[in-house]
């Protein structure tokens, strides 16, 4: 807004004393200047100072001459001096005193006479006109929703903050209506307004923006772990938890309901994790797996004159002697018939000992035992079979050359069990000789398939 510059009028007023020949002139200022009766002249009023909020929208105040101007904060003033001086020189008259006193370094007595002010101004005790504070004195007559502001010589009616004149009323300005003040949400009040932020942000401390709220860093609303973004935050767990429907607390992941195939033998869980164990005669193995302890090697509980043999879960204690009569002990776990015997003449002229163990469940078919000739005679003819120990057909050999079969199995087993089968291997030469040996095999199967 530009205001114009305005000159100033002269308003000449002569005043008569009656003791001196004396003539005074009074200078009336213009709307914009008021009297400087020290330097004798008009000088111009600086509106910006005394005429609250004079400028609106962000715009700047400019004192100008007799008046001010309203520009955009960015905008560079250029003042010429000269020109100041000029404006304020024809702003008004200077006085024009002509005395003539009897006594030239007697000072001129004040005047007797009351001068003549114009309106919105009033004698002072000194004899001059000063402006009158209409808004000081109650004369004005502004409504009681307006604000007074005092003017030389008059005084305006003008709207609080906030309020905009519409005819003779102030109605409220809606801040929200105008270019955005505010970050996210604007609220118009009653002359004034006030900017709200979204969810997750505050105000910053101009009111106006909104800034981020650090949740994790305020108050941890997560049960675990916090992670803040943009507006809001998220909530994760540690490994073994899950977050619950509410997505703040954690709840404990129940692994072994999730996999069967968790542990290979049973699992437990725990808070945030979970633990495989093992029946009795195994151990753990890398988290998960189940491993057969050697009693034997740990914990013997054999006598002297016994063998320990392990098992998938266990041991059994064996004698070290197995021979019976008429069997003598030659070697270990071989017993031998003496030839000298009778008895030994109808039975076999060998028994082998020997101990293996499965796991339980075996996959069948699966070949299990080898069966082989110690000693090789020339001419003669081996066959082999299963002599005793297979009434349920668990088992079936597979001669696999002249000196050797196979013993498979061809049904599951499960344990814990014990099989005791004879393998039989029958030799006979050209001149009807004929004799056999048993290898007695003890099958122990675990509990486990495992």
């Amino acid at each position: 807004m530009l205001t114009a510059m305005f000159l100033a009028a002269l308003i000449l007023i002569t005043v008569h004393s009656q003791e001196t020949e004396e003539t005074i002139t009074y200078t009336q200022c213009t709307d914009g200047y008021e009297w400087d009766p020290i330097r004798q002249r008009c000088k111009d009023i600086d509106e910006c100072e005394i005429v609250p909020d004079a400028c609106k929208g962000g715009m700047k105040c400019v004192n100008h001459y007799g008046g001010y101007l309203c520009l955009p904060r960015t905008a560079q003033i250029i003042v010429n001096e000269r020109e100041e001086a000029a404006a304020e020189s024809t702003s008004g008259r200077n006085n024009v005193i002509r005395r003539t006193p009897a006594d030239p370094h007697r000072a001129p007595p004040n005047p007797t006479h009351q001068i003549q002010c114009a309106a919105g101004y009033e004698q002072s005790d000194h004899n001059v006109c000063q402006d009158i504070d209409e808004c000081a004195t109650g004369t004005h007559n502004c409504r009681s929703d307006q604000v007074c502001v005092n003017l030389r010589g008059s005084f305006s009616c003008q709207c609080p903050p906030g309020y905009q004149k519409r005819g003779d009323q102030c109605v409220d300005i809606d801040e929200c209506t105008l270019p955005p003040y505010c970050h996210h949400r604007c609220v118009n009040t009653p002359g004034s307004y006030y900017c709200q932020c979204n969810a997750g942000f505050q105000l910053a401390s101009n009111n106006h923006t909104c800034v981020d709220i650090n949740e994790c860093d305020a108050n941890n609303p997560c049960a675990q772990q916090c992670y803040n973004i943009l507006g809001s935050f998220i909530c994760q767990c540690n490994p073994g938890f899950e977050l619950s429907s509410d997505r703040i607390n954690c709840e404990d992941t129940d692994e072994c309901r999730t996999s069967s195939y968790m542990c290979q033998y049973q699992c437990v869980n725990e808070p945030g994790k979970f633990s495989c164990v093992c029946p009795e005669g195994y151990q753990v193995v890398g988290g998960r797996t189940c491993h057969d302890i050697n009693e034997c090697e740990t914990t013997n509980e054999c006598r002297e004159d016994e063998i320990c043999w392990n098992y998938h879960g266990g041991f059994r204690c064996y004698p070290r002697n197995p021979c019976q009569e008429p069997y003598v002990l030659t070697s270990e776990n071989r017993c031998v018939c003496p030839v000298s015997n009778a008895i030994c003449r109808e039975l076999p002229y060998s028994v082998v000992y020997k101990y293996m163990s499965i796991r339980s469940d075996r996959t069948v078919p699966s070949d299990i035992f080898q069966i082989q000739a110690t000693t090789i005679y020339p001419n003669t003819i081996n066959t082999f079979r299963i002599k005793s120990g297979n009434e349920n057909g668990e088992f079936y050999l597979r001669q696999t050359s002249a000196v050797s079969a196979m013993l498979v199995l061809v049904k599951s087993l499960s344990g814990p069990r014990e099989h005791i089968v004879d393998l039989e291997m029958l030799t006979v030469n050209s001149l009807n000789y004929r004799t056999s040996s048993v290898l007695r095999l003890t099958i122990i199967v675990g509990p486990y398939a495992f």
